[in-house]
């Protein structure tokens, strides 16, 4: 028995011995990947600018009226929020006098200055495939062409076991994709395209599903789960890949200038994704902006793929009134003085700009017919844009910002919840209700910033 007993005591001691190590022992950081610079290499003049908009930091480090990069964007997480670090080259509060090398940790490894490991807000899984002259470009933005801006934001405090940042050691080694980006199109255009989204876009983060543990299912085309529809809390980052996802029916023509202003003759952005065209996308080459158009449509399916559900509607040549207008055009026509609450509310406040046959003003009002932001299975979005309002971001090529208004005050929840299911199975959607407590939960939610429940 004193044996065994004395067995145990050293299988303990090693573990302990072991768990400390995992704790204490650095990390071994990744080197520079790809082509290597050579000594003394400086990016082009405009290179700094544009590697830090491709890869969108703006959108989660500068806070709602804040000084730009200096961080303090609270993250919701379901542990809690998690606050946007200020990587201005202020010395106390910023980034100021990190080298070169510890700039590469962050952004490959998820190692912050101190060592410390970062929580996967930061998507550091998809800036794993920047180029070294991406991560030079980077270091020079931020080190000399960004103002230092003094700024304590607030301390992530999240609760036990959440607030061990070692156990994100553990969650790396299966969250983490290998480094560095390989090409396999053998064609440039494909090949940029797919570096762009997979990359410093990180467009998997949204709209990708998560794993057991809470990683992205996928990291490439080569990954059929890449891109094939995510949830961040609540809102439905939509499907861009399988058959009959949200971008199906659009044109080449339609999804570029969708990435260039936010708007097409579909869909208006709404949500997160109006930050990334606003600080991101809107300013990026029509060469680059091709080049991930012609990636999007070359990883979907093939063209004459059947649909495994019916097609979204995007336009129709009936007029209203015709012998194919919808039944619910004929409904809101008729007025009928028992017509269902749902579709009285829709023509009181939203009928002027999104019509009775539910396709709006190209490029200024959204269609709601097949919108998909509609008929997402997460709710969350489609009840926070009639609560809120929303605003199509001012952009290079479409330089005027269109808002529409909010409800909060005007609907109550059960007035809201009967709007929103009406639009919700209305013309060619067939979703399904929304209860007022549903809206109460959205109305009721307290804090602000990017919500990534979905990303950790």
């Amino acid at each position: 028995m004193r044996g065994l007993l004395r067995a145990v005591a050293w299988i303990v001691l090693l573990g302990l011995v072991a768990l400390a190590a995992f704790i204490l022992v650095p990390e071994q950081r990744t080197p520079p990947q790809t082509n290597p610079l050579a000594a003394g290499w400086q990016p082009a003049a405009d290179a700094p600018l544009y590697a830090a908009r491709l890869a969108d930091c703006a959108a989660c480090h500068t806070a709602e009226g804040g000084k730009p990069f200096a961080g303090g964007r609270p993250i919701q997480s379901p542990f809690g929020p998690i606050y946007a670090t200020n990587i201005t080259p202020d010395p106390e509060t910023g980034i100021g006098g990190m080298t070169l090398d510890e700039f590469r940790a962050v952004l490959y490894d998820g190692i912050g200055r101190k060592g410390e490991n970062l929580y996967p807000a930061m998507p550091y899984a998809n800036y794993r495939t920047l180029t070294e002259a991406d991560v030079q470009s980077l270091y020079a933005y931020f080190m000399h062409q960004v103002l230092p801006v003094r700024n304590e934001v607030p301390r992530t405090a999240l609760a036990f076991p959440f607030n061990q940042r070692w156990g994100i050691r553990a969650w790396k080694w299966v969250g983490l994709p290998a480094a560095g980006f390989t090409p396999r199109f053998n064609d440039p255009k494909l090949d940029r395209g797919a570096y762009l989204v997979e990359g410093p876009g990180h467009c998997g983060a949204c709209h990708s599903p998560r794993n057991a543990f809470f990683a992205q299912d996928g990291y490439t085309s080569k990954d059929p789960s890449f891109l094939s529809g995510g949830l961040v809390g609540g809102w439905t980052a939509p499907d861009l890949r399988t058959v009959g996802n949200a971008i199906a029916g659009w044109s080449a023509q339609d999804l570029d200038l969708f990435l260039a202003t936010g708007r097409n003759a579909h869909a208006g952005v709404t949500g997160e994704m109006e930050l990334a065209i606003a600080h991101s996308l809107q300013y990026m080459s029509a060469e680059d902006r091709a080049a991930m158009v012609a990636y999007l449509r070359a990883i979907g399916p093939a063209p004459g793929t059947p649909p495994s559900a019916p097609k979204r509607v995007v336009a129709r040549a009936a007029t209203f009134g015709g012998p194919d207008a919808t039944a619910t055009e004929k409904l809101l026509a008729s007025a009928d003085p028992a017509m269902p609450l749902g579709a009285r509310l829709y023509l009181d406040n939203c009928g002027a700009c999104h019509f009775v046959d539910g396709k709006g003003a190209d490029g200024i009002f959204p269609a709601l017919d097949g919108n998909a932001l509609v008929t997402a299975p997460g709710t969350a979005g489609l009840i926070t844009t009639i609560l809120k309002g929303a605003a199509l971001p001012s952009t290079a090529l479409r330089p005027y910002a269109v808002a529409m208004p909010g409800f909060a005050g005007r609907l109550s929840d059960e007035e809201v919840a009967a709007l929103a299911t009406f639009v919700r199975g209305a013309w060619h959607n067939r979703a399904g209700a929304i209860s007022p407590a549903d809206v109460r939960a959205i109305r009721g939610a307290a804090g602000g910033g990017l919500d990534a429940s979905s990303l950790y």
